[in-house]
């Protein structure tokens, strides 16, 4: 294993996480607290797995891998993209402070929170695994296809 097998580690991860995410919500949703606990743990070691990968592979690799495919795909791709970013980022957060909340019994709290949190972190998840698919699956970088 080296460096460039780490984006389909974090693909698997965030797939892996989004199966968690939902499965969390289907429990909660029939009030099967400690299946969803499990569940919301296991999306969050994932979740947190996932980011320790991705910097390793960011601050580890020589340079960016592109997206060099023209078409249709490239607006898709780059869409996705820009609404990954920031959500990416704000769910980190979000997940944070609803996980605190669930941690200090403050479930009052935590529900309100996981109303927001959850669409972020679940399409956070998905559009993960759909970026990696796009970059170097479906589409994949002339950069990748040179190396």
């Amino acid at each position: 294993m080296d460096i460039y097998d780490l984006p389909a580690i974090d693909a698997t991860l965030n797939g892996i996480s989004t199966v968690f995410i939902l499965a969390g919500l289907y429990f909660i949703k029939r009030g099967q607290k400690q299946r969803h606990i499990a569940c919301m743990i296991t999306a969050l070691i994932s979740s947190a797995a996932f980011l320790g990968c991705y910097l390793t592979y960011h601050f580890s690799k020589p340079h960016p891998v592109r997206f060099t495919t023209q078409g249709w795909p490239r607006p898709v791709y780059y869409f996705t993209l820009i609404t990954h970013i920031p959500l990416a980022l704000v769910a980190t957060v979000m997940v944070l402070i609803t996980v605190t909340y669930a941690a200090r019994r403050n479930f009052e709290r935590h529900r309100r929170w996981a109303r927001w949190t959850f669409p972020i972190w679940l399409y956070v998840s998905l559009t993960g695994v759909l970026i990696y698919l796009m970059l170097y699956v479906w589409w994949p970088s002339t950069d990748l296809l040179a190396r």
